[in-house]
Protein backbone atom coordinates (compact mmCIF):
# COMPACT_ATOMS: atom_id res chain seq x y z
CA UNK A 1 0.00 0.00 0.00
CA UNK A 2 2.80 2.44 1.25
CA UNK A 3 4.49 1.82 -2.64
CA UNK A 4 1.42 2.09 -4.44
CA UNK A 5 0.94 5.88 -2.51
CA UNK A 6 4.58 7.02 -3.43
CA UNK A 7 3.69 5.70 -7.00
CA UNK A 8 0.54 7.37 -7.41
CA UNK A 9 2.62 10.72 -6.08
CA UNK A 10 5.56 10.39 -7.67
CA UNK A 11 3.36 10.43 -10.81
CA UNK A 12 1.17 13.30 -9.71
CA UNK A 13 4.04 15.18 -9.43
CA UNK A 14 5.55 14.27 -12.77
CA UNK A 15 1.94 15.48 -14.66
CA UNK A 16 2.17 18.63 -12.56
CA UNK A 17 5.25 19.74 -13.34
CA UNK A 18 4.36 19.20 -17.25
CA UNK A 19 1.57 21.67 -16.46
CA UNK A 20 3.23 24.25 -14.15
CA UNK A 21 2.81 27.23 -16.31
CA UNK A 22 -0.79 26.43 -16.31
CA UNK A 23 -1.15 26.56 -12.56
CA UNK A 24 -1.74 29.00 -10.12
CA UNK A 25 1.09 30.34 -7.48
CA UNK A 26 0.09 31.06 -3.92
CA UNK A 27 -1.59 34.55 -3.16
CA UNK A 28 -0.75 33.54 0.42
CA UNK A 29 0.72 31.36 2.93
CA UNK A 30 0.37 30.00 6.57
CA UNK A 31 3.80 30.27 7.62
CA UNK A 32 4.13 29.12 11.20
CA UNK A 33 4.56 28.90 14.20
CA UNK A 34 5.09 25.27 14.51
CA UNK A 35 2.26 23.50 17.36
CA UNK A 36 0.20 26.79 16.82
CA UNK A 37 -2.81 25.50 15.62
CA UNK A 38 -1.36 25.66 11.66
CA UNK A 39 -2.66 22.38 10.73
CA UNK A 40 -6.39 23.82 12.10
CA UNK A 41 -7.01 27.07 10.12
CA UNK A 42 -5.61 25.34 7.24
CA UNK A 43 -8.79 22.69 7.11
CA UNK A 44 -10.95 25.47 8.04
CA UNK A 45 -9.99 27.87 5.46
CA UNK A 46 -9.41 24.92 2.57
CA UNK A 47 -13.42 24.22 3.28
CA UNK A 48 -13.41 27.64 1.74
CA UNK A 49 -14.73 26.80 -2.48
CA UNK A 50 -12.32 30.01 -3.33
CA UNK A 51 -9.56 28.87 -1.30
CA UNK A 52 -7.70 26.21 -2.94
CA UNK A 53 -4.90 23.94 -1.27
CA UNK A 54 -1.85 22.07 -2.83
CA UNK A 55 -3.25 18.91 -4.50
CA UNK A 56 -1.15 16.61 -2.92
CA UNK A 57 -0.49 17.60 0.73
CA UNK A 58 -0.42 20.51 3.12
CA UNK A 59 2.73 22.32 3.32
CA UNK A 60 5.29 21.93 0.47
CA UNK A 61 8.07 23.16 2.21
CA UNK A 62 9.83 25.06 -0.95
CA UNK A 63 10.78 28.35 0.30
CA UNK A 64 12.85 25.75 3.49
CA UNK A 65 14.37 22.77 2.66
CA UNK A 66 13.22 22.56 -1.10
CA UNK A 67 14.73 25.44 -2.65
CA UNK A 68 17.22 23.47 -4.66
CA UNK A 69 14.13 22.96 -6.83
CA UNK A 70 12.85 25.18 -9.27
CA UNK A 71 9.91 27.54 -8.85
CA UNK A 72 7.96 25.46 -11.64
CA UNK A 73 9.02 22.25 -9.54
CA UNK A 74 6.87 24.11 -6.92
CA UNK A 75 4.40 25.75 -8.74
CA UNK A 76 2.97 22.27 -10.29
CA UNK A 77 1.73 21.50 -6.87
CA UNK A 78 -1.17 23.87 -6.88
CA UNK A 79 -4.02 23.67 -8.94
CA UNK A 80 -4.89 24.65 -12.44
CA UNK A 81 -5.66 28.07 -13.96
CA UNK A 82 -8.77 26.80 -15.75
CA UNK A 83 -10.32 25.45 -12.91
CA UNK A 84 -9.58 28.61 -11.01
CA UNK A 85 -11.47 30.67 -13.86
CA UNK A 86 -14.67 28.50 -13.23
CA UNK A 87 -14.82 29.01 -9.66
CA UNK A 88 -14.22 32.58 -10.12
CA UNK A 89 -17.62 32.62 -12.71
CA UNK A 90 -19.60 30.28 -10.42
CA UNK A 91 -19.01 32.59 -7.12
CA UNK A 92 -18.08 35.84 -8.51
CA UNK A 93 -14.77 36.37 -7.16
CA UNK A 94 -11.15 35.17 -7.62
CA UNK A 95 -9.81 32.74 -5.97
CA UNK A 96 -6.50 32.48 -4.17
CA UNK A 97 -3.94 29.05 -3.63
CA UNK A 98 -2.03 28.78 -0.73
CA UNK A 99 -0.13 26.30 1.68
CA UNK A 100 0.81 25.88 4.83
CA UNK A 101 4.35 25.37 6.05
CA UNK A 102 5.50 25.93 9.70
CA UNK A 103 9.37 26.25 9.34
CA UNK A 104 9.01 29.12 6.97
CA UNK A 105 8.66 31.46 9.96
CA UNK A 106 12.15 30.27 11.49
CA UNK A 107 14.01 29.55 8.66
CA UNK A 108 16.67 32.01 7.94
CA UNK A 109 16.12 32.25 4.19
CA UNK A 110 12.61 31.78 3.54
CA UNK A 111 11.34 35.25 4.14
CA UNK A 112 14.10 36.54 1.60
CA UNK A 113 12.93 33.77 -0.85
CA UNK A 114 9.38 34.14 -0.64
CA UNK A 115 9.50 37.60 -1.17
CA UNK A 116 11.70 37.68 -4.44
CA UNK A 117 9.28 34.45 -5.81
CA UNK A 118 6.11 35.37 -4.67
CA UNK A 119 5.90 39.36 -4.96
CA UNK A 120 2.36 40.39 -3.17
CA UNK A 121 2.23 37.42 -1.26
CA UNK A 122 0.12 37.79 2.44
CA UNK A 123 1.41 35.83 4.95
CA UNK A 124 -0.55 34.59 8.01
CA UNK A 125 1.13 33.56 11.37
CA UNK A 126 -0.23 31.69 14.50
CA UNK A 127 1.64 32.35 18.06
CA UNK A 128 0.86 30.64 21.54
CA UNK A 129 1.67 30.33 25.06
CA UNK A 130 5.46 29.81 23.75
CA UNK A 131 6.03 27.85 27.24
CA UNK A 132 2.84 25.53 25.82
CA UNK A 133 4.54 25.17 22.25
CA UNK A 134 7.78 24.30 23.27
CA UNK A 135 6.50 21.57 25.44
CA UNK A 136 4.21 20.48 22.69
CA UNK A 137 7.16 20.27 19.97
CA UNK A 138 9.19 18.37 21.98
CA UNK A 139 6.35 15.94 22.69
CA UNK A 140 5.82 15.91 18.83
CA UNK A 141 9.35 15.72 18.01
CA UNK A 142 9.53 12.61 20.25
CA UNK A 143 7.07 11.19 18.67
CA UNK A 144 8.17 11.31 15.64
CA UNK A 145 11.54 9.86 16.48
CA UNK A 146 13.30 13.34 15.27
CA UNK A 147 14.40 13.89 19.21
CA UNK A 148 16.25 11.34 21.11
CA UNK A 149 16.11 12.86 24.47
CA UNK A 150 13.09 12.04 26.55
CA UNK A 151 13.22 14.81 29.32
CA UNK A 152 11.64 18.11 28.22
CA UNK A 153 14.19 20.13 30.53
CA UNK A 154 17.09 18.49 29.41
CA UNK A 155 16.54 19.17 25.78
CA UNK A 156 16.38 22.90 26.39
CA UNK A 157 19.48 22.94 28.14
CA UNK A 158 20.88 20.92 24.59
CA UNK A 159 19.24 23.55 22.72
CA UNK A 160 21.90 26.26 22.44
CA UNK A 161 24.74 23.75 21.89
CA UNK A 162 22.25 22.30 19.28
CA UNK A 163 21.50 25.21 17.53
CA UNK A 164 25.22 27.02 17.79
CA UNK A 165 26.12 28.40 14.22
CA UNK A 166 22.83 27.05 12.73
CA UNK A 167 21.95 30.53 11.02
CA UNK A 168 25.22 31.10 9.87
CA UNK A 169 25.71 27.35 8.08
CA UNK A 170 22.22 27.50 6.66
CA UNK A 171 23.04 30.84 4.87
CA UNK A 172 26.74 29.53 3.93
CA UNK A 173 24.99 26.37 2.05
CA UNK A 174 21.38 27.69 1.15
CA UNK A 175 20.47 24.32 0.35
CA UNK A 176 21.56 22.30 3.10
CA UNK A 177 19.29 21.05 6.38
CA UNK A 178 20.33 21.72 9.77
CA UNK A 179 18.48 19.07 11.51
CA UNK A 180 18.54 20.46 14.70
CA UNK A 181 17.78 23.52 14.01
CA UNK A 182 14.29 22.25 12.27
CA UNK A 183 13.28 19.68 15.09
CA UNK A 184 15.38 20.78 18.32
CA UNK A 185 14.51 24.33 18.55
CA UNK A 186 11.89 24.86 21.54
CA UNK A 187 12.50 28.01 22.86
CA UNK A 188 14.09 29.93 19.75
CA UNK A 189 10.91 28.78 17.72
CA UNK A 190 8.76 31.00 20.76
CA UNK A 191 10.44 34.21 20.49
CA UNK A 192 8.12 35.41 17.38
CA UNK A 193 8.54 39.01 17.60
CA UNK A 194 12.00 37.81 16.06
CA UNK A 195 10.97 36.36 13.70
CA UNK A 196 8.60 38.32 12.27
CA UNK A 197 10.79 41.43 12.55
CA UNK A 198 12.96 39.83 9.83
CA UNK A 199 9.60 39.48 8.01
CA UNK A 200 8.65 43.22 8.48
CA UNK A 201 10.99 44.59 6.01
CA UNK A 202 10.59 42.45 3.30
CA UNK A 203 6.56 42.68 3.02
CA UNK A 204 5.23 45.02 5.18
CA UNK A 205 3.25 45.22 8.05
CA UNK A 206 -0.16 45.47 6.06
CA UNK A 207 0.97 42.09 4.47
CA UNK A 208 1.52 40.13 7.85
CA UNK A 209 -1.57 39.14 9.62
CA UNK A 210 -0.47 37.88 13.02
CA UNK A 211 -3.34 35.24 14.88
CA UNK A 212 -3.51 34.38 18.52
CA UNK A 213 -3.92 30.25 18.47
CA UNK A 214 -5.94 30.66 21.57
CA UNK A 215 -8.62 33.17 20.73
CA UNK A 216 -8.55 31.08 17.09
CA UNK A 217 -10.05 28.00 19.27
CA UNK A 218 -11.93 30.11 21.73
CA UNK A 219 -13.58 31.88 18.89
CA UNK A 220 -13.36 30.29 15.37
CA UNK A 221 -15.79 31.93 13.22
CA UNK A 222 -14.43 35.53 14.97
CA UNK A 223 -11.16 34.36 13.44
CA UNK A 224 -12.15 33.28 10.30
CA UNK A 225 -13.83 36.17 9.79
CA UNK A 226 -10.91 37.94 10.23
CA UNK A 227 -8.84 36.06 8.06
CA UNK A 228 -11.19 36.72 4.88
CA UNK A 229 -11.25 39.91 5.94
CA UNK A 230 -7.63 40.45 5.77
CA UNK A 231 -7.38 37.94 2.27
CA UNK A 232 -10.53 39.93 0.73
CA UNK A 233 -13.00 37.38 -0.06
CA UNK A 234 -16.36 36.90 0.48
CA UNK A 235 -18.04 35.19 3.36
CA UNK A 236 -19.81 32.19 2.11
CA UNK A 237 -20.82 30.29 5.61
CA UNK A 238 -18.81 28.97 8.04
CA UNK A 239 -16.54 25.51 7.91
CA UNK A 240 -16.76 23.01 10.67
CA UNK A 241 -13.87 23.56 12.94
CA UNK A 242 -12.03 21.32 14.29
CA UNK A 243 -8.64 20.46 16.00
CA UNK A 244 -5.92 18.95 14.28
CA UNK A 245 -2.51 17.48 15.63
CA UNK A 246 -2.74 17.58 19.49
CA UNK A 247 -0.81 16.02 21.32
CA UNK A 248 -1.22 15.03 24.80
CA UNK A 249 1.76 16.00 27.08
CA UNK A 250 3.20 13.15 29.36
CA UNK A 251 3.40 14.84 32.25
CA UNK A 252 2.85 18.39 33.85
CA UNK A 253 5.48 20.75 33.85
CA UNK A 254 7.10 21.59 36.86
CA UNK A 255 6.01 25.30 38.26
CA UNK A 256 9.11 26.07 38.93
CA UNK A 257 10.46 25.32 34.85
CA UNK A 258 7.32 26.54 33.86
CA UNK A 259 7.97 30.22 35.52
CA UNK A 260 11.58 30.00 34.54
CA UNK A 261 10.61 29.71 30.79
CA UNK A 262 7.85 32.42 31.38
CA UNK A 263 10.18 34.84 32.63
CA UNK A 264 12.46 33.86 29.65
CA UNK A 265 9.88 34.46 26.90
CA UNK A 266 8.52 37.86 28.58
CA UNK A 267 10.36 40.50 26.92
CA UNK A 268 9.35 39.01 23.58
CA UNK A 269 5.73 38.22 24.56
CA UNK A 270 5.76 42.27 24.86
CA UNK A 271 7.25 42.55 21.76
CA UNK A 272 4.21 40.77 20.21
CA UNK A 273 1.38 43.86 21.67
CA UNK A 274 1.48 45.56 18.10
CA UNK A 275 1.76 42.62 16.71
CA UNK A 276 -1.63 41.40 17.94
CA UNK A 277 -3.05 44.36 18.98
CA UNK A 278 -3.25 44.09 22.37
CA UNK A 279 -1.43 41.77 24.82
CA UNK A 280 -0.84 38.10 24.19
CA UNK A 281 -3.95 35.40 26.05
CA UNK A 282 -1.38 34.10 27.68
CA UNK A 283 -0.33 37.26 29.71
CA UNK A 284 -3.75 38.33 31.12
Amino acid sequence: MKALKQSVLSASRTAGRFTSAARLLPAFLIMGAQRCGTTSLYRALAQHPLLLKPVLHKGVHYFDVGYSHQLSWYQAHFPLRVGATLLAGRHGARPLAFESSPYYLFHPLAGERIAGDLPGVKLIVLVRDPVERACSAHAHELARGFETESHFEYAVELEAQRLAGADDALRARPYSVHHSHRHHAYLARGRYAEQLDRLEPLFGRERILVLDSHRFFAEPEHTYDRVLDFLEMPRLGYPMFERHNGRSLPKPLPESVRQALSDHFEVYDTQLVRWLGGDPSWRR
